[in-house]
């Protein structure tokens, strides 16, 4: 008896959260904390009534499910404060459900009603999300679709988030972004109940924010050279060419994009990197700068302006930084931190402080003068003297700073937040030591790093695959979790030059990422996840999102045999893939040697080429690998 009732208990356990049972299957992401899965379908009627709250915090829920439901069906849409017969259900709580917090919700369907509780309006927002994504997936369609059964199935989910900051940083600075393109990364990162958008404002190839008051900072500082290919090894800009790449945001596009963001519950944290990463704002304003150069200054167009081969921190080839020495450089400061505070409603503001190079510094009277003056032993400390002040800075305007984990080599106060970027590491001394950290680390949460081989992805100096994005875990063990805000995804764009590719960046790892931060701890199953994953793919196809196919692109492992062969070893990033390749130059497909053990390349071939299938079906890209490249990978 006592075992039949366990195996009782294990079924409905299992049931509950992971909802394999017979029938439509559900795939949610980023996956609920509890899912009941009933028997039959719901349907939806050709004249939908959704009932809600008149109130304006339920508007734009509201305005989603009838955009949402009726694009694609066709279907009518009516919404009515009270109905006897409604569809959907909208409710806020009289009171409060503990177990869903501020951004939690219960969603009920049943074979005639779809009602959806929450204690707060973003909580109904973030369920009528889930909603859309129990329906088949022509519900994504822009364009209305035909003879499709339009059903959900009964299902009993509640969910609430692990994290309270679950986020994606957007650099619009290496490359500009239009106010409409960020408003559909917004859109994007909604769908996934992302709710802060971090905005990398400023850097060295341009400043893209109007500061009323110091108009050369958009005048010059947001123009520069317009070049294509792989950025950062491009010739410097000669005089005659037109500085006409690049662009900004009035304050007016700034106060639009925070209310499309807060109309979605997702909030904007500005970024002005400082005091590195500064040369747009020096080449409008060269007194900023230690270094009488500086008025010859421009905006970088991609060419190489700092020496990595030392390591960190790198040496500058000319002088990025803002003078820590300068007193100007504190009004500065002032003027831009008041404006920024005043537009953003958000209680942070990022202030970067990541790869200041300190070689100019070490050369400087002033910074010299400066040390003596206040006791400094170590240039690093330069940089903790400046976090200090724009800390005070930030503080008056009755905000908080935030930076990257470099400013903790410098020392900074108790009341930084720190951004753990270079690994988990400095989080959790962070954490240790009472900060606030946001965990985004290289390991797992870089977006602008290659997805598959470098063969086929912008070349970049790592690679990041979609399986390790998926084992990120924001809050480490043994590590108090009430210091740790949540977690982040960063997308860098020195080599992201349009919205496409910006989309095909971060997704899906923007999925891994979501999961990471939502779902609870020690529920990841990669299998189940990447069957939702690919769910997903034809829901993107259908809302022209663009993705990365990359997770079905084969790895390879190069090495040479005793008698100095080469040797091919192929694997693959998910199961019930074949790859078939060529080495003739001819294309493979399923007809073609199927890869089952290691390969010895024949002598003279030059190229490589493979393709992958899942059941009997391409589904990789074509690739083709050179010998060469696999060559000096095995040290040949």
């Amino acid at each position: 008896m006592k075992k039949s009732v366990l195996f009782l208990v294990c079924l409905l356990i299992s049931t509950a959260s992971f909802s394999q049972s017979k029938g439509k299957s559900i795939a949610i992401i980023p996956q609920p904390v509890s899912i009941i899965k009933g028997l039959g379908e719901f349907t939806l009627p050709k004249s939908i009534v959704i009932q809600a709250e008149n109130t304006p915090d339920l508007i734009h829920t509201v305005a989603f499910l009838r955009e949402r439901l009726s694009e694609s069906t066709g279907y009518g849409i009516i919404s009515v404060t009270s109905s006897s017969n409604p569809t959907i259900k909208l409710q806020l709580n009289a009171q409060n459900d503990i177990r869903l917090g501020n951004e939690g919700y219960s969603l009920s369907v049943t074979p005639t009603l779809v009602t959806i509780k929450a204690n707060k309006p973003v909580g109904l927002f973030y369920a009528a999300q889930s909603l859309i994504q129990l329906f088949p997936e022509e519900i994504e369609s822009k364009v209305q679709v035909n003879n499709i059964s339009w059903t959900a199935p009964v299902a009993e989910i509640v969910d609430y988030p692990k994290l309270g900051w679950r986020g994606l940083m957007f650099d619009v600075a290496r490359h500009f972004f239009t106010k409409d393109e960020v408003k559909q990364y917004i859109d994007a990162m909604a769908r996934y109940k992302y709710n802060l958008l971090h905005l990398h404002l400023t850097d060295d190839e341009g400043w893209r924010m109007e500061i009323k008051g110091l108009p050369r900072l958009t005048e010059v500082g947001a123009w520069r050279v317009n070049r294509t290919g792989t950025f950062g090894d491009f010739i410097p800009p000669t005089a005659n060419e037109p500085r006409d790449y690049g662009g900004f945001y009035t304050q007016d596009d700034i106060r639009d994009l925070i209310k499309y963001a807060k109309d979605r519950f997702v909030d904007i944290m500005p970024e002005i990197d400082v005091p590195g990463h500064s040369l747009a704002a020096i080449a409008a304003y060269p007194d900023l700068s230690c270094t009488p150069e500086a008025v010859n200054y421009e905006p970088r167009s991609g060419e190489k302006i700092m020496d990595w081969s030392g390591g960190a921190p790198p040496k500058a080839l000319i002088d990025n930084t803002l003078c820590p020495a300068n007193e100007k450089v504190y009004s500065f400061m002032d003027s831009v931190l008041t404006q920024i505070a005043q537009l953003f409603p958000f209680e942070y503001i990022h202030l970067g402080g990541d790869e200041a190079p300190i070689n100019f510094w070490q050369n400087n009277e002033q910074v010299k003068a400066l040390m003596v003056r206040e006791g400094m032993k170590d240039i690093k400390e330069v940089q903790g003297y400046f976090t200090s002040r724009v800390e005070k800075i930030v503080e008056s305007k009755g905000k908080k700073l935030m930076a990257w984990d470099e400013v903790l080599e410098g020392g900074v106060s108790q009341s930084t937040a720190v951004m753990s970027w270079r690994g988990i590491k400095y989080g959790i001394e962070a954490a240790h030591n009472k900060h606030q950290v946001v965990m985004s680390p290289t390991t797992f949460a870089y977006l602008d790093y290659m997805q598959s081989d470098v063969i086929s992805e912008p070349k970049v100096y790592a690679s990041l695959r979609l399986n390790k994005s998926y084992e990120f875990e924001p809050v480490p063990d043994g590590v108090d979790p009430q210091y740790i805000k949540g977690g982040q995804a960063n997308l860098w764009t020195e080599q992201i030059y349009n919205i496409r590719q910006a989309e095909y960046m971060t997704w899906p790892r923007g999925f891994a990422i979501a999961e990471s931060v939502w779902s609870p701890k020690g529920r990841k199953n990669w299998p189940e996840f990447f069957s939702r994953v690919e769910s997903h793919f034809k829901r993107m196809d259908l809302a022209e999102i663009k993705y990365a196919p990359s997770v079905y692109d084969p790895i390879f492992k190069a090495t040479k045999t005793l008698d100095n062969r080469l040797k091919i070893e192929l694997s693959t990033e998910v199961s019930e893939l074949d790859i078939y390749y060529s080495f003739d130059n001819s294309f493979p497909d399923k007809f073609y040697p199927k890869y089952t053990t290691p390969l010895i390349a024949p002598i003279d071939a030059f190229q490589m080429k493979l393709i992958t299938y899942k059941n009997g079906k391409p589904i990789g890209r074509m690739l083709t690998m050179p010998i060469s490249e696999l060559k000096i990978r095995a040290r040949l």
